[in-house]
């Protein structure tokens, strides 16, 4: 009965896409619109165009991996080079960081979407999505900006179960979000430290550790990794090497959360 049920929302999703005749999908590589993207390549076949922002927000491993899908599926794609760091409201951190970052994304993508003549634009938000706070949401919602996967009532979970049925290579990827989400909100994002935090994230994952966060307090590297292995990051062999490798990066002290990791952990602070 569940099976059944996942399979009319995607059916529901594929009328959905049909009916807007074409489309520019916001595509990050993630687990969410890469499956847009390819129900979206069933429905809308030529009349699609996938792009993607690429800036110091999203680690080049993400980028590379986005280009591949993408042209794994045979889709049109662009990467545009995003400017958020270019704005002074948006570096300065404040709790609307996400608002201003899909908003001057958004402008960029209605510009082409325009000059393609283009009906429209969606992302790959889901059911899940409006359960936290996403101030990146109400920005599409007001920009007019499509979430078929959100209208198609699915949420996480039937995403990854559908895209494993669909052998899409992204069903079981860990969650991923822009690196400015590892710093405390009044902290000012630098580019220097969403580097030493890509950099650190990607030792971590070299090691073994999937879906981790560095959250970065100053000098400190709080790492979040799944609760289930944080008997193993605080293995000693294993923690040397980590503290080894994130002070050559610039961490001066280098922490585990005992809690793990934590969606959106950060928006705590805005709960005080």
């Amino acid at each position: 009965m569940e099976t059944n049920s996942v399979i009319k929302k995607k059916d529901h999703l594929r009328s959905i896409l049909k009916g807007y005749g074409s489309l520019l999908v916001a595509y990050s590589g993630g687990v969410d619109s890469s499956f847009l993207l390819a129900v979206a390549h069933e429905a809308l076949n030529k009349n699609l165009l996938a792009v993607t922002s690429a800036s110091p927000l999203h680690p080049e491993r993400e980028i590379r991996e986005a280009i591949d899908f993408a042209k794994l599926l045979g889709v049109e794609h662009m990467v545009i080079q995003s400017r958020e760091m270019q704005r002074g409201d948006f570096i300065s951190n404040t709790k609307e960081r996400c608002y201003l970052c899909k908003k001057y994304l958004i402008e960029e993508l209605l510009k082409i979407s325009n000059h393609r003549n283009i009906q429209h634009v969606a992302h790959g938000a889901n059911i899940d999505d409006l359960s936290d706070y996403r101030p990146g949401f109400a920005a599409a919602q007001e920009m007019g900006i499509k979430a078929p996967l959100v209208d198609a009532g699915l949420t996480k979970n039937d995403i990854r179960r559908l895209s494993k049925q669909m052998n899409l290579i992204t069903w079981n990827k860990p969650p991923m979000a822009c690196l400015a989400t590892r710093i405390p909100y009044g902290t000012s994002i630098t580019i220097k430290d969403l580097k030493m935090i890509e950099q650190a994230e990607q030792v971590l994952t070299n090691i073994g550790f999937t879906g981790c966060r560095v959250r970065v307090h100053d000098k400190v590297a709080r790492i979040e990794v799944d609760a289930g292995d944080i008997e193993r990051i605080i293995d000693r062999k294993t923690r040397s090497l980590i503290v080894e490798k994130l002070r050559k990066i610039g961490f001066i002290h280098v922490a585990v959360d005992l809690e793990g990791y934590c969606q959106g952990s950060m928006n705590r602070a805005l709960k005080l």
